[in-house]
């Protein structure tokens, strides 16, 4: 799964970050960045509701490949343009961050 199967299977918009050829290597839905300060795993993609800074700068410690925040909240001027320095893929989406969940296993579990 990459960055336009993401897009897609979320009903996404690339907002910030631009694209990035990584793979999703483990799926964090969290709105506690100190529990994903937490995951050791590699390239992660972060599920989030929390449309601030702490979720892009937290992405960026751990390595994510990508953030999605949910619930078509609108995202502040500075967390995209954090995104942009950074270089982390911020999508959002209409979705509740419990369907994107399902969406990501559906794709995972179809595609391997």
């Amino acid at each position: 799964m990459n960055i336009s199967d993401i897009v897609k299977t979320l009903d996404g918009t690339l907002v910030a970050g631009g694209t990035s050829d990584r793979k999703v290597g483990a799926v964090v839905a969290n709105d506690l960045m100190s529990d994903v300060l937490l995951d050791d795993s590699d390239d992660i993609l972060l599920l989030t509701s929390l449309a601030s800074d702490q979720a892009i700068r937290t992405a960026n410690i751990v390595g994510a490949m990508a953030v999605v925040v949910h619930n078509a909240k609108p995202l502040p001027q500075t967390m995209c343009q954090v995104a942009d320095t950074l270089g982390i893929p911020l999508i959002s989406s209409p979705l509740t961050k419990y369907e994107s969940c399902v969406r990501v296993h559906d794709f995972l579990a179809a595609n391997g």
